[in-house]
């Protein structure tokens, strides 16, 4: 069993004391500190920002899927056609 490594870096957020308040009753709710609530949160919303811009790995079988589905030849898709042909909402 490999030892955790030791953590050395600190950030430091400056919060309202309406946030703090919320966050305290949150962490506690949790049964941890601010600080692990905050460290966990934060890093799940960092994992699920980046996750679309990340290497993405399969097991065998959803690879042999994924491979499947790239050589599938393609079909026609009118209604996605149509959809593609008309003007943007941004135009």
């Amino acid at each position: 069993m490999s030892l955790p490594e030791a953590k050395s870096e600190r950030i430091e957020v400056r919060a309202t004391p309406a946030m703090n308040g919320l966050l305290q009753s949150a962490a506690a709710s949790s049964h941890k500190n601010v600080a692990e609530f905050l460290l966990e949160a934060g890093l799940a919303a960092a994992e699920t920002t980046l996750a679309d811009r990340r290497v993405f790995r399969l097991d065998d079988e959803c690879w042999a899927a994924f491979q499947k589905a790239l050589d599938r030849p393609m079909t026609a898709k009118p209604r996605l056609k149509k959809v593609l042909a008309e003007k943007s909402v941004l135009e």
